[in-house]
């Protein structure tokens, strides 16, 4: 027959064992929606977040407009990681979100991009030849780096003429993929997109000056989902920290 131990000395037991290691500590879950130009960083981060806390976080990459309309209709997401600050700001104001919690994780840059080195010219200049037959862009009216890419071309009086060279993505992510599977000559994608640790990582591309369009803060909030979740909170807290800082930085962004 087995040894049948007291529930005061089984519970004894499992302290000492979970005190050494030997049974893992509980650990949690986050649900968190992520506008698609912060994929990369936001999967390192995710990785030293679950390092670190031992919490995990489960992550959804999409375009900010189209995650706005989800929230919208319920769904489960906890923390929501914007290409824009109005789309936080405006779930704030229709009290969807902890109050206070929001804040700007990053600030974005926009480059023009080809998959091909040697194309795009480190002024831009490629834009007024004709020598391609089609421009990718994030969905203007859902991704915040598909409306910087029209602010810009405005801005550079070629928006007319280049209306029909323009292919539409549903998100940056896509306009990024039309560009690296040829189906674009040139495209607009996030900087984080096609740089780590101050290199370009294929291709070439021209950095748009921040002065040819709106500013890209990208915005962080809690969700009122996420209200109750003790991950959330620490999720936050920890992509307003140095490690998380560090990995931001190294995609091109700015704090």
């Amino acid at each position: 027959m087995g040894v049948r131990m007291k529930p005061r000395a089984v519970a004894l037991a499992l302290g000492l064992l979970a005190a050494a290691g030997a049974l893992p500590a509980l650990a949690a879950e986050v649900q968190v929606a992520v506008a698609a130009n912060f994929t990369a960083p936001m999967k390192a981060i995710a990785d030293a977040f679950h390092r670190k806390t031992g919490d995990t976080v489960i992550a959804a990459y999409g375009a900010t407009g189209q995650f706005y309309a989800q929230i919208r209709n319920g769904a489960p997401f906890e923390v929501f990681l914007a290409a824009d600050d109005t789309t936080p700001a405006r779930l704030e104001q229709e009290n969807a979100t902890v109050p206070g919690s929001r804040f700007t994780y990053a600030v974005g840059a926009l480059a023009l991009w080809s998959a091909k080195a040697g194309v795009v010219d480190q002024d831009g200049q490629v834009l007024r030849g004709n020598a391609y037959a089609h421009l990718a862009i994030a969905n203007p009216k859902a991704a915040p780096y598909g409306l910087a890419a029209l602010q810009t071309l405005e801005q550079l009086g070629l928006l007319d003429a280049l209306r029909p060279k323009i292919v539409e993505g549903q998100n940056i992510s896509q306009a990024r993929q039309f560009v690296a599977s040829g189906n674009a000559e040139l495209g607009f994608v996030a900087l984080s997109q096609i740089y780590k640790d101050g290199k370009l990582t294929g291709g070439s591309a021209w950095v748009v000056p921040e002065s040819l369009h709106q500013p890209i803060r990208q915005d962080a909030v809690i969700l009122r989902k996420g209200a109750g979740n003790p991950a959330a909170r620490a999720f936050v807290d920890f992509l307003k920290g140095p490690q998380a800082e560090k990995i931001i930085l190294s995609y091109g962004y700015k704090r």
